[in-house]
């Protein structure tokens, strides 16, 4: 998993709530486990967006959604 790196980086609620958003996006996304390079950027994607402060799974999972689209 892309998130496990961020282990001790993170507190362990934290990491749940990144890893629910991620799971979600990649069934958005339609990403599957082979899809490692698109994985490691949607992770990294989702941790710079957390660290800028939407820390509320729904909002990151909104602006991470839209982000997407735009």
């Amino acid at each position: 998993m892309p998130l496990q790196r961020y282990s001790g980086v993170f507190e362990p609620a934290d990491l749940d709530l990144l890893q629910r958003v991620f799971d979600q996006l990649c069934i958005e996304r339609r990403l599957a486990p082979k899809d490692k390079e698109q994985r490691e950027e949607l992770a990294e994607e989702i941790v710079g967006v957390f660290r800028n402060g939407i820390t509320d799974e729904a909002d990151l999972l909104h602006a991470l959604s839209n982000r997407r689209r735009a």
